[in-house]
């Protein structure tokens, strides 16, 4: 293992998840710890939210303009909100996770047979909203990487600017929230949510000295789904830290994360708490 490499991972939580993402993310710049750049991570693996909120801090577009597209209205992207409920989505993980029986390839499967069937719009429409999304259409040149699910197989597959996928094919994938956005097609596959995997995947960030996990998903501390992952990433010798919304943000975006009108509030809970948070950050790097 590289002792000086860092990993920042960017978790999957719908539209408010970019807006909390984003806003904590430039919190912290503001304070002087900025996690996004080059000199503090060498790579950046997003899912679904995630993937989004990697590829624009890495194109190239200041953190203080990305946290202005999320807060002021008159900046907005478009972004319809999907025609499936948050609890009809639930009901489908539920029922997938009970016929998996913690067999997480085939909870995706499962998850994955039903988001080939689902009325969807349509995947152009889809991928206009996720272009649109993104202030660069070019993979940058550093070390990004985004996850995405095959519908059919269940298999997670990692993309970067070597796999021969566009960028806004790959985030498009990678945001593809089954039931809710249609499936993308890349090649021969269709490729659902990176987060049918893991919400965060932290554990393929394996090898990375430091790994800085911002986790959207609200969980029980004794239920976090994700928790096995850290303790591999510690196992294998990583130092890992933890960034979950605090309870002004949880607040700020309510029960249903892919609603669009709770960005603002969502961007600025995460500004001020990456404030709050930057000094255990800065240390969290030099230790």
């Amino acid at each position: 293992m590289n002792v000086s490499r860092t990993a920042l991972v960017l978790g999957g939580g719908g539209v408010a998840g970019i807006a909390w993402q984003t806003g904590l993310l430039h919190g912290l710049a503001h304070a002087g710890v900025d996690v996004t750049g080059p000199d503090w991570s060498d790579m950046l693996l997003g899912t679904s939210a995630g993937a989004a909120v990697a590829a624009q801090v890495s194109s190239g577009v200041s953190l203080a303009d990305l946290y202005d597209r999320q807060v002021r209205p008159e900046l907005q992207i478009d972004e319809p909100r999907p025609n499936v409920s948050i609890d009809s989505l639930n009901e489908l993980l539920d029922a997938a996770a009970e016929r998996a029986a913690g067999d997480r390839q085939r909870f995706a499967r499962y998850v994955g047979t039903a988001a080939l069937a689902a009325s969807t719009p349509s995947e152009a429409e889809r991928r206009a909203v996720i272009a649109h999304r993104l202030p660069s259409h070019e993979w940058p040149d550093r070390d990004l990487r985004v996850v995405a699910v095959d519908a059919e197989s269940g298999r997670h597959r990692v993309l970067n600017r070597d796999s021969g996928v566009r960028l806004v094919d790959a985030v498009a994938a990678s945001c593809a929230i089954p039931g809710m956005w249609p499936p993308v097609t890349i090649g021969v596959h269709r490729y659902i949510d990176g987060g049918v995997r893991s919400s965060e995947n932290a554990d393929l960030a394996v090898g990375f000295a430091k790994v800085l996990i911002l986790q959207v998903g609200v969980v029980d501390a004794g239920q976090d789904p994700s928790a096995a992952e850290r303790e591999r990433l510690i196992a294998g010798g990583s130092s890992v830290e933890v960034i979950r919304p605090d309870a002004d943000t949880l607040s700020a975006i309510g029960p249903d994360p892919t609603d669009p009108a709770v960005r603002s509030a969502a961007a600025d809970a995460g500004f001020r708490q990456g404030s709050a948070v930057s000094e255990a950050l800065r240390g969290f790097k030099q230790a």
